[in-house]
């Protein structure tokens, strides 16, 4: 049975593309961000795609790129356009399937939409992906509230970077979500780190 994932962060720079690589490559999935703002030279599909080994993956071009690193909603007014919801389709593909958002759950996409209503409309269990700093445990749960205030699936819960064990105690206790993994601070990032990860996380049963 294909295994289809949202990777949802709980705010910006959490590490949402490094998670998504090593998915990606535990689960030997296709990989979609829906939208891209900013950084088109080297976006986060490229990414991706240059820290991954198998050769099973296949990369779906973005509904949106958008030019300048904000919010989709500003980046897409400055470049002319309105980002809608019914021009986002998930991808046909018979393989497992990673889907990358852009900033945070609430982060807004128009005047009248977030990026959750796309998690809604999309209909797939999210991964989400947690980094511990002054307020994560707030933005961790708030995150976590807003998913299950609209009935959305929640896969798991990856921590990235420094681990800080009392943080992620009370988070898993109290949301009683399950942990898929954590994701420890690496020296270098590159293709055998994600392969290593990735095996680490899929004898974790992902």
């Amino acid at each position: 049975m294909k295994k289809q994932l949202i990777v949802a962060g709980i705010g910006t720079e959490i590490g949402k593309t490094f998670i998504s690589s090593i998915l990606v490559e535990a689960l030997q999935a296709d990989y979609w961000k829906p939208i891209q703002s900013g950084g088109l030279e080297f976006s986060d599909t490229d990414v991706v795609k240059s820290l991954i080994s198998n050769k099973k993956s296949v990369f779906f071009p973005e509904a949106y790129r958008l030019n300048e690193p904000l919010s989709p909603h500003a980046a897409a007014a400055l470049d002319g356009i309105t980002i809608e919801l019914a021009q986002i389709n998930l991808p046909q593909t018979n393989n497992n399937l990673i889907v990358e958002l852009a900033g945070g759950l609430m982060v807004p996409l128009n005047d009248n939409t977030l990026v959750i209503d796309l998690v809604q409309k999309l209909g797939l269990p999210v991964v989400l992906v947690s980094k511990n700093y002054l307020g994560s445990i707030n933005h961790t749960l708030l995150s976590i509230e807003a998913l299950r205030a609209r009935n959305i699936a929640i896969e798991g819960i990856i921590f990235n970077g420094i681990s800080n064990v009392s943080t992620e105690s009370f988070i898993l206790n109290y949301a009683k979500v399950k942990c898929l993994g954590r994701i420890a601070s690496q020296a270098e990032i590159d293709q055998a780190t994600v392969l290593k990860l990735a095996n680490s996380l899929a004898d974790n049963g992902l």
